[in-house]
């Protein structure tokens, strides 16, 4: 599937937390999957913040501002209530969390318009710092470069052709990693989605909520459930079931993210069994509900350790 995705446009679906203060990367390599103690003022973070039975409350794209500065980026819907919960672990910790989503302005930028802005294609979740501008690499869509762009709202937006937000939540499932929102809170472990795949588990790093459950998943054989791409002429939404054709008493899958195709139909990305992404006759919301194709995800899988 090749359709052109390239342009900017703004993200109003994300939000922004701020952890300020000495302590802000000890605090949060507290938390999260992530290493944000050695991270670097050029490097971004895929992380997770899970429950304590390793279950995904929360997903961010993570930076340094500044070494006493860092920016969670996740999706809107879920902003208040992951700082809440963040907020209840401050404890003694010097670092301050708040809701910084009125401050700083997001955008997506894709294609050609990543050249004119930062200068050039970087690898995924490397950082550019022009001023008080961050633009962070993300993964392709379709081999078509990805960046998130944030400043604050004092700036100028950045110049450029426009792309509508379908378009770019499109990239966002065709780049196969799922970002958490509501319906979906507490519904997958970290591999559940190829988050230790794409960057978004450090498994060297010590404790945080979950994170027995999760190594325990990593590397106790293999890894049951996938996250996949998945195509069907029928609406999808985050949080529906998938079954398959044969077995209706339970569902083997569910929609971690969808949204409209340019070329009709829908895309998503899809959480499921290994055995049943294997083996196929995929149907959305029972047995008999509308088919569903599964590709396999548009990166390599690390191999269970």
């Amino acid at each position: 599937m090749k359709i052109e995705l390239k342009g900017i446009t703004p993200l109003t679906h994300l939000g922004v937390i701020r952890v300020e203060g000495e302590d802000a990367a000890k605090f949060l390599h507290g938390q999260l999957t992530q290493d944000f103690s050695l991270l670097g003022l050029s490097e971004a973070r895929l992380a997770a913040f899970c429950s304590s039975k390793g279950r995904m409350q929360a997903s961010f794209y993570g930076f340094k501002r500044s070494h006493t500065e860092i920016l969670l980026v996740c999706s809107r819907d879920i902003l208040g209530a992951t700082l809440k919960r963040l907020s209840m672990f401050v404890m003694r910790a010097k670092a301050k969390l708040t809701d910084a989503s009125d401050d700083y302005a997001l955008f997506g930028l894709a294609g050609d318009a990543i050249e004119s802005i930062a200068g050039g294609a970087g690898s995924a979740w490397s950082k550019v710092d022009i001023g008080p501008i961050s633009v962070v690499h993300l993964y392709p869509a379709d081999g078509v470069n990805r960046a998130l762009w944030l400043a604050p709202v004092s700036e100028a937006a950045p110049a450029g052709a426009a792309l509508s937000l379908p378009a770019w939540c499109w990239g966002e499932v065709r780049s196969g990693i799922a970002m958490i929102t509501t319906p979906i809170v507490e519904a997958f472990v970290p591999q559940m989605l190829n988050y230790e795949s794409v960057g978004g588990v450090n498994f060297k790093k010590g404790c945080y909520p979950g994170q027995e459950v999760v190594a325990r998943s990593q590397f106790r054989g293999t890894l049951k459930r996938r996250a996949y791409l998945a195509h069907s002429e029928a609406p999808m939404n985050a949080g529906d079931e998938i079954f398959q054709a044969e077995d209706d008493s339970q569902p083997c899958g569910i929609i971690a993210q969808a949204a409209a195709a340019p070329s009709g139909g829908f895309d998503a990305i899809v959480s499921a069994q290994v055995s049943a992404f294997e083996a196929g006759g995929l149907h959305l919301g029972s047995a008999s509900g509308p088919a569903l194709s599964l590709t396999p995800p548009p990166y390599p899988l690390l191999a269970d350790i």
